[in-house]
């Protein structure tokens, strides 16, 4: 399943927040969105995931989601939003319980994402008794548990240290190479967009505009730190964003 955006505008109130966003993010790739804070990105997540509605334009879905898929569009947030009188498997089941499935499915599919996200030794831990890291690899359990066709992942690593943060990226690359996913990533954080994305795209100030959309063409699994092509376009980014930032500043003297 593919999703598109289509001329997306957006106002709250007399505040224009998106102007004309046009995007499609293709099945089977991991699409970053950045930009300053307050140019819409989560706004943007939000009209995906179908939880507010664009005062103009339209979110397309193009195609049908897997035969097998619980619920097509699921979220990662960047608070792990586990419940803490639940273990580890609780809030994996917590989002199968409506669907009719048996006991021994669940089972099933607990065992198989605790297996994919390496944490099958602490299916019966409590929150609070694992990692940050861990936690989030747990709300991570959670949303491949319904076999989404979309992960929207709302800056997910932003509340982890730099170290564990670092780990979490090869946890991820590591599910896509195994499974690929389709994935509308919002993040702050111009290394984690190079080391995942497929495809950067960069907002403008407000209102959020697609200022430019970077090609990332080298495979997940090929890109490390200090890689000269992998740094050429943290740098161009980098480039995009001073000058985002730069242009406010001016904005700011000017009124």
């Amino acid at each position: 399943m593919d999703l598109k955006l289509n001329n997306i505008s957006h106002y709250y109130g007399s505040v224009e927040v998106l102007k004309d966003i046009s995007l499609e993010i293709p099945k089977g790739q991991i699409v970053c969105l950045i930009g300053p804070s307050g140019c819409g990105k989560s706004t943007l997540l939000r009209f995906l995931g179908g939880l507010e509605r664009p005062s103009k334009g339209e979110v397309l879905q193009i195609g049908e989601p897997p035969a097998d898929s619980l619920n097509p569009l699921t979220y990662v947030f960047q608070h792990f939003a586990l419940l803490p009188w639940r273990t580890v498997e609780g809030n994996i089941k917590l989002v199968l319980e409506d669907h009719g499935i048996s006991q021994r499915d669940m089972n099933d599919i607990v065992t198989d994402v605790l297996e994919r996200t390496k944490l099958s030794d602490f299916r019966n831990a409590l929150p609070k008794q694992l990692s940050g890291g861990m936690r989030q690899r747990v709300a991570i359990s959670r949303a491949l548990a319904v076999k989404p066709a979309v992960m929207l992942m709302d800056e997910p690593l932003s509340a982890l240290d730099s170290q564990t943060r670092e780990l979490l990226m090869d946890d991820l690359v590591s599910l896509w190479t195994r499974q690929p996913f389709t994935s509308v990533y919002v993040t702050h954080n111009l290394n984690e967009a190079v080391r995942l994305g497929h495809r950067v795209v960069v907002l403008s100030r407000r209102p959020g505009q697609i200022r430019e959309i970077v090609d990332i063409d080298i495979p997940l699994t090929d890109r490390h730190l200090g890689d000269p092509l992998l740094d050429e376009k943290q740098a161009q980014l980098w480039e995009l964003m001073r000058e985002e930032a730069k242009a406010a500043d001016e904005e700011l003297v000017n009124v």
